[in-house]
């Protein structure tokens, strides 16, 4: 799901940089290691990039790249998480 698919989008995403790109560029293929790390360096530069990655991780969103991270490492962070 991209942000401009979600109807009612965050207050956050007008601000996004990924709302000025195609939404495709952040959503690579799992094994598109060179796409992943070019969107994950856009979504660095991203005044929005905590409230985006927040987001993703409370609506446990499965695809593309949310807050600088994969699916992999939202993952990651959720079960860590956990463990505290």
């Amino acid at each position: 799901m991209s942000i401009q698919a979600l109807g009612s989008p965050p207050k956050w995403a007008v601000n996004a940089v990924c709302a000025e790109s195609t939404s495709e560029f952040f959503y690579p293929d799992e094994q598109d290691y060179i796409t992943a790390s070019a969107a994950k360096w856009a979504c660095r530069r991203c005044p929005v990039r905590d409230e985006c990655l927040q987001w993703a991780l409370e609506n446990d969103e499965q695809f593309g790249v949310w807050g600088a991270t994969t699916p992999k490492e939202r993952r990651r962070i959720k079960r860590t998480a956990g463990e505290r």
